[in-house]
């Protein structure tokens, strides 16, 4: 009995410590590159270009873990912060391009409560 107390506490310990830890992959550079043709959009409105939407789907397809995910919403917020956007045009673009974002494109997203 107490043997098998000990592979057991073996066996976790061994998943514990090979549990893979989610790095991000994505980076800023690839969040706004292929974000800004939706730039126009972002600030004045209008139809949503396609090139935009396609962005947003690489997007959505690049960041699969918790890491790229977070990695993606600070990049997005750090760039709402230095341009003009409508708020209401940011918030409706993954809904117009068929996709959905855990986080808003906004200033006051908190990245941090992002989970996979």
């Amino acid at each position: 009995m107490a043997s098998i107390k000990v592979a057991c506490v073996v066996l976790m310990c061994m998943v514990v410590v090979g549990a893979p830890i989610a790095h991000a992959t994505i980076t800023c550079g690839q969040v706004v590159s292929g974000l800004a043709p939706c730039l126009t959009y972002l600030q004045s409105g209008g139809s949503v270009p396609v090139t935009c939407c396609d962005g947003v789907k690489g997007l959505v397809a690049l960041a699969q873990n918790t890491a790229d995910k977070q990695t993606a919403c600070n990049c997005l917020k750090s760039t709402a912060a230095s341009i003009q956007f409508n708020a209401e045009n940011a918030e409706s673009l993954p809904a117009k391009c068929g996709v959905t974002l855990p986080y808003k494109i906004s200033t006051s997203t908190n990245c941090n409560t992002i989970k996979f």
